[in-house]
């Protein structure tokens, strides 16, 4: 099995990480399904061995540089062999399904009639087997006619990298100051950090993605006189991903003694751990001192070197950088300061880019002509200063307005291809480089959603398991695992963490999209099209996803072997899917057709056995056949916002739904049923189910639920108050339950929830919306929560001091939830990151003591017209980087307006709403 090939070409360091995520998927699915296959055992196991070797090759050479085409080409037809095997094994199975399913008349038909058909089929898989084993074996015979001599030796091109970017570094510590823009502030802050009075230890760390200006930032404060003059001695290191302790020893033993001009010892190199350590421990137990650690990738690095840095409480200071969040949130054992990098303004963006593509022009500035073309590229950077000086670079050298469109249209291809962009291209790859191999699918999947789109986590996650990309961990959920999935590509900086209304969401830093997008057309992982282009070839990859603005989907060569087809449509007015047959889809896992303009369901769909996630969201279907029960591998079904007002009976048959998640919405949330749940069978009883929202209380419904112990996430609408007995001990059955929101059944009717002895242990966010006679009395004890919602709750009693010690709660939305005229913050809420207050009509005076709400970052204030100031107190929320102000009265708008009493106290804070004058 040696014999496969030795590879790995410059433009895909990332190939083989794909396709060995394909073939350890490939070989998982040929040892699930070896039995159904009779007949074919001897071919399915020698294919699976020959896959593992595939795998644990790829993995050893993953990430060595390729030096010939042949490589590459090598590299190519690996991976679409991977891709035909899984091909077969659907195609085969997808048969078998077809002679087992119907009744059984039918399935008696299939055994007599049917059963040389089934043979054949049999053989057909067996030809198609045999011939993919004859390929493999014809590897050795091709090495030797193309005298193919690969070497795992050598550097890796991340090496390469690397080590360029640690000359870069160091070069930073030499930058003009004209050079730069957008750091002042950040690096006064930063130096206040460094000197402040603590006499122990202290770690500042700077974090951000890969060419956000983090070693731009940290070299400007550690060169500046003031910090030089204030530390006895100071050493700067540049770690990276591959590091040895004892050459970072040497390093800080040589920066600390060269930057006193004191003579370095000539057997430095010959010295052990323990005698490099003992000279730096020496070195430094007297002195105050500043160290910078830059290019940070591993938490252990601390561990490992934190020995070398005594702490004698003279006020010694360690900085470092990272791509990584959960590395500059570590708990460091000292006190330690995080500062996270945030893109830059747009006329910091604008001025750097103009200072590098327009140098030669007359002050530096942009041409009318070209200047929708600038912005736009600007605008595609994203405050990332590394992408902005490498385009700025590139358009330095183009003059006409031709040349600037070109790049503009072809940006995807300059990233891959222009060698001025290629270091910034390496940076940014850095990252996806380092990522586990199972993560590298799930990032590129990401790739799918057009520029700039909200990727709600929960979905994300939903299609990751549905396409398989989700590995089975003993004691945890395959949603749990997928969910640590994702914040480890958010803690890597790999996409942003963002919300959408009051769910957690994601996007892909636009840049990061076009690298990925390179990356997986190249590996036939998945193609994206935007709607300016018309698709006139065969569509190679096995994933795709289409932004459509008119007519329908058009059948195209390839498109049979689809296992995701995602539609994003744009000002689409008619729609359909003519000439397509269950057959052209047959292997698809995923369809998302999510706000598309059909009003019934396409018939083929309940022929797509292999289907796994199914959404209809936002189309305006009415309701769901019966025959909705034959898709039986089925998990996530979204028929949200749709116009389906109760589920057939045959959705009981789903037995492998996993996803279940349903309303009416009438997108108003103005008024109190802006949301109607769809009604269920009484049959209804999915021991699967991990999340069911939103389903009607009707019936036995509610005691049904009771049995659903797997849920992490319950929404219930129409719930009356006679409904407490059956609900609350319902709820009392919900170990694992994360997620709960219950909706009244009309504005007047009382939510009764008082019943419940103690509530779900991991609860983590909760929505209540009606009213409530009192606060319930287990709010106090809700230790997990970090995100409360409470809407119409009208309280008369004041909610605050129930709450206010929760240890978890980020998030608070109050909604009409309490009818007094003054509301008083007067401590605690240590963790609360966001506050909005909506609705409140008699409010008119908001009080926050000292010490509450330390951590508030954003503050909402809506439709609360009888508030006519700002909070008292609002100057002790030091960490508020932004508010949002609508419809509140005249008087407080004008107060924080220029020239306002106010304005002082907001004016360096940003905005997020427009402001409105109240219509009340």
């Amino acid at each position: 099995m040696f014999f496969l090939f030795r590879l790995i070409r410059k433009k895909a360091i990332m190939a083989t990480a794909t396709t060995d995520l394909l073939i350890g998927k490939v070989v998982a699915i040929l040892e699930n399904e070896a039995a159904s296959i009779a007949g074919v055992g001897d071919q399915v196991d020698e294919i699976k061995q020959e896959l593992v070797f595939m795998k644990s090759f790829l993995e050893d050479v993953d990430g060595k540089k390729a030096h010939t085409q042949v490589e590459k080409a090598w590299v190519a037809s690996v991976r679409d062999l991977a891709y035909d095997v899984e091909d077969i094994i659907d195609e085969f199975m997808y048969h078998v399904y077809e002679q087992e399913s119907g009744g059984r008349f039918v399935r008696w038909i299939n055994k007599t009639i049917h059963f040389p058909k089934k043979l054949w089929y049999k053989g057909r898989i067996a030809n198609k087997l045999e011939r993919i084993t004859r390929t493999i074996k014809a590897f050795p015979e091709r090495n030797q006619r193309y005298v193919l001599v690969f070497s795992l030796e050598g550097k890796s091109t991340s090496e390469d990298v690397h080590k360029w970017m640690q000359n870069k570094a160091e070069a930073s510590l030499f930058h003009k100051e004209d050079e730069l823009v957008g750091i002042e502030g950040k690096k006064q802050m930063l130096m206040g950090w460094l000197m402040d009075e603590g006499k122990h230890q202290t770690v500042v760390s700077v974090v951000g993605m890969g060419g956000s200006g983090k070693t731009t930032l940290v070299a400007r404060t550690f060169t500046d006189d003031i910090v030089k003059s204030h530390f006895e001695c100071y050493a700067w290191i540049t770690v990276s991903q591959s590091y040895v302790i004892e050459d970072l020893f040497r390093r800080l033993i040589k920066e600390f003694y060269q930057a006193r001009k004191e003579e370095v010892k000539a057997d430095l190199n010959s010295m052990s751990y323990r005698e490099l350590l003992e000279i730096l421990v020496k070195y430094l137990e007297a002195k105050r001192y500043l160290v910078v650690l830059d290019d940070v990738w591993d938490i252990k690095l601390w561990e490992e070197i934190r020995l070398s840095f005594p702490d004698k409480q003279l006020g010694s200071r360690v900085m470092l950088t990272t791509r990584r969040e959960d590395i500059a949130s570590s708990v460091f054992g000292v006190e330690s300061h995080v500062h996270r990098i945030q893109r830059l303004e747009t006329i910091d963006a604008w001025e750097l880019f103009c200072m590098k593509a327009f140098s030669s022009y007359h002050n530096k500035s942009c041409s009318p002509e070209l200047q929708p073309l600038a912005r736009e590229i600007v605008e595609k950077c994203e405050g990332l200063p590394l992408a902005i000086v490498a385009l700025s670079g590139l358009m330095s050298s183009k003059k006409t307005f031709s040349e600037w469109s070109q790049v503009c249209n072809s940006l995807n291809w300059y990233l891959a291809n222009n060698s001025l962009l290629e270091p910034m291209k390496s940076i940014l790859l850095l990252s996806f480089n380092d990522l586990p191999y199972r993560l590298k699918q799930c990032f590129l999947y990401c790739c799918l959603f057009p520029e700039d789109y909200l990727i709600v986590n929960n979905k994300l996650i939903r299609l990751w398991i549905a396409e398989g990309f989700v590995e089975h961990v003993k004691g945890f959920t395959t949603e749990q695992v997928a969910e640590s999935y994702l914040m480890e590509l958010i803690f890597r900086s790999m996409i942003q963490e963002r919300h959408y209304d009051t769910e957690p969401a994601c996007k892909m830093h636009d840049l990061m999209r076009e690298l990925a997008l390179s990356i997986a057309a190249e590996e036939k992982f998945c193609a994206a099209y935007d709607g300016s282009e018309i698709i006139t070839e065969e569509i190679g990859a096995i994933r795709l996803s289409m932004q459509t603005t008119n007519g329908e989907i058009e059948q195209r060569t390839g498109m049979s072997r689809l296992r995701s087809f995602l539609i994003f449509p744009t000002g689409i007015f008619s729609f359909s899917f003519s000439k397509t047959s269950p057959f052209e889809f047959k292997f698809l896992r995923v369809l998302d057709m999510e706000a598309v303009p059909v009003d019934i369901l396409p018939d083929y769909v309940m022929y797509l056995f292999s289907l796994r996630y199914l959404s209809l969201r936002r189309t305006r279907i009415k309701e769901l056949p019966e025959s909705i029960g034959q898709l039986r591998n089925l998990q996530s079904l979204d028929i949200r916002e749709t116009n389906i007002e109760a589920l057939p009976r045959g959705i009981s048959k789903l037995l492998n739904l996993r996803h279940l998640l349903m309303n009416r919405s009438t997108r108003d949330y103005k008024i109190f049923r802006n949301l109607i749940g769809m009604k269920a069978p009484s049959n209804i009883n999915m021991l699967k189910l991990q999340a069911l929202s939103f389903i009607e209380s009707e019936g036995n419904i509610l005691r049904l639920i009771g049995k659903m112990t797997q849920l992490t996430t319950l929404g219930i609408t129409n719930v009356k108050a006679k409904d407490e007995k059956d609900l609350c001990a319902s709820l009392q059955e919900m170990k694992v339950l994360c997620l709960l929101d219950l909706r009244a059944a009309n504005e007047e009717e009382f939510l009764q929830v008082d019943a419940l002895s103690s509530p779900p242990p991991l609860l983590d966010r909760l929505f209540l919306s009606g009213k409530l006679e009192k606060v319930p009395h287990w709010f106090c004890s809700l230790k997990s929560l970090t995100f409360l919602g409470l809407r119409w709750s009208k309280l008369e009693e004041d909610l605050l001091p129930h709450i206010e010690a929760l240890p978890s709660l980020r998030w608070l939305c109050l909604n009409d939830s309490y009818v007094g005229t003054e509301m008083c913050f007067r401590r605690g809420f240590v963790k609360l990151r966001y506050l909005e207050l909506f609705g409140f009509s008699l409010l008119n005076k908001v009080t926050i003591e000292k010490g509450a709400m330390p951590n508030l970052e954003f503050l909402s204030i809506k439709r609360c017209s009888s508030l006519v100031a700002l909070p008292q107190g609002f100057e002790y929320l030091t960490k508020l980087e932004g508010y949002g102000f609508e419809n509140v009265s005249e008087q407080l708008i004008e107060s924080i307006q220029e020239g306002g009493a106010d304005h002082p106290k907001v004016q360096h804070l940003r905005p997020k709403y427009k402001n409105k004058k109240s219509k009340n």
